[in-house]
């Protein structure tokens, strides 16, 4: 099929990359003239493990191109995909849908026959119906069936997650349109997977549900993390208990500094918005919020207290600044509130990260090294902020060797304790004895 992706951010440089690898033909198109420019030559605007390869396979076999301005890939298409941003929106913390409005106004002027116009970006409920709107003021006569299909992408391993997703949700009610997101996510029936058709307005409120549980269930294990530092239990094995309940499940139940990302705080935060606007308060997700922002403040104070409470001239190193491994993403990283806090109280930072690039914008003054043996050397402490693999491996005695003192704060318990103590280490995690 004929596939326009319309913005190469995230969502949806992934997404069209994998409708290419499925056999469709996908034009993507940007704004952004310096990004086109750079994936044209194959250069990769995000870091997503194996996305550069596909890219370059895709292109190379003629199935997806990226473009600035492409009208006749748009007037041709079987399905146009709008996946901008939709960041939260400055002043009231509602879904800045902008962009999304204007992308729909621009394609209403060019589709010709019958199209499929798709919001894969995250919407509050009833966006599609202000699309559809904006369709029918444009263009009277476009013969366009406007769906929801939201993402369910997680940064890292979302080339796997589009292949191999849990489900797919799609909303509409037209009979032609769900022909086209049939045969668009045809490869996925040969995996059972299972493909919820439902209305536009359902598909559109699915999403921020399933986020902001995963939220709560982030931010629940968190607190009983607190609970278990001051009973003396370990919250890994109350996590496991807990998780090997089929009701419950086991993944998002590993404690942390909170959660962050592209997706979790401003979807919780547009989700309190528009169910406070509709009259039916969420109270849980506001609590989820107030608790995943003050329990980021409060590693700082965690990382003093293991400095015997004060920083004061003290160099402390820290592993890992993107929100999550396996990503470049900096977006609400727990690393933007604790490294400043730490700087203000007087510490000097050396830190280091596997990608994240923009952490030298977004935290002036520390200094960042090449690797984690040159940014421990000569530290007071290291704190582990992000479990990215290799700093799951690290020689532990050439650390020991390498810091002026043998303080390791883990906030991500990666670390065995026992372990850690027999190497003469002064030792604190999250939510263990």
């Amino acid at each position: 099929m004929r596939v326009v992706m319309i913005g190469t951010g995230y969502v949806g440089l992934v997404s069209g990359a994998c409708f290419a690898d499925f056999g469709h033909g996908v034009t993507c198109i940007d704004k952004d003239d310096d990004k086109i420019a750079r994936l044209k030559q194959g250069l990769m605007p995000i870091y997503e493990p194996g996305l550069e390869a596909m890219v370059a396979r895709n292109v190379a076999e003629g199935r997806l191109c990226f473009a600035s301005e492409a009208p006749d890939a748009v007037a041709e298409a079987d399905a146009i995909f709008i996946a901008v941003g939709t960041p939260s929106r400055r002043g009231d913390g509602h879904a800045d849908l902008s962009y999304v409005y204007a992308a729909a106004e621009e394609v209403a002027g060019i589709v010709a026959g019958f199209t499929v116009l798709v919001t894969k970006s995250t919407v509050p409920v009833g966006t599609g119906d202000e699309i559809d709107a904006i369709v029918r003021r444009v263009r009277p006569d476009a013969d366009v069936a406007v769906v929801s299909n939201p993402e369910f992408l997680r940064e890292g391993s979302a080339i796997e997650d589009f292949k191999r997703p849990d489900r797919v949700v799609v909303g509409l009610a037209d009979e032609r349109a769900k022909a086209v997101m049939a045969e668009l996510y045809r490869p996925l029936y040969l995996n059972e997977t299972p493909i919820l058709f439902t209305d536009r307005r359902t598909s559109e409120l699915i999403k921020y549900a399933a986020n902001a549980f995963l939220a709560m269930k982030i931010t629940f294990i968190n607190e009983m993390a607190d609970l278990c530092e001051k009973v003396g239990a370990n919250v890994q094995q109350v996590a496991r208990g807990v998780g090997l309940d089929k009701r419950i499940g086991a993944k998002f139940l590993n404690a942390g500094p909170g959660y962050g990302g592209s997706c979790f705080p401003k979807d919780t935060l547009a989700l309190v918005h528009t169910a406070s606007d509709s009259g039916a308060p969420l109270q849980l997700v506001e609590a989820t919020i107030r608790v995943n922002d003050a329990r980021k403040r409060a590693m700082a104070g965690k990382i003093v207290e293991a400095l015997g409470g004060d920083v004061a001239g003290k160099t402390i190193c820290i592993l890992g600044l993107t929100f999550k491994p396996n990503t470049d993403d900096m977006r609400d990283s727990p690393a933007l509130e604790i490294v400043p806090a730490l700087q203000r109280l007087g510490a000097r930072i050396r830190a280091f990260d596997p990608e994240g690039r923009e952490a030298r914008v977004l935290l002036p003054g520390v200094m960042f090294e090449d690797g984690p043996y040159e940014a421990v050397e000569g530290a007071d402490a290291m704190v582990l902020l992000t479990e990215w693999d290799q700093f799951r491996a690290l020689d532990l005695d050439r650390i020991g060797a390498l810091m002026r003192t043998p303080v390791v704060i883990d906030l991500r318990n990666v670390y065995r304790p026992d372990e850690m103590k027999q190497r003469g280490f002064a030792y604190s995690s999250i939510g263990r004895p």
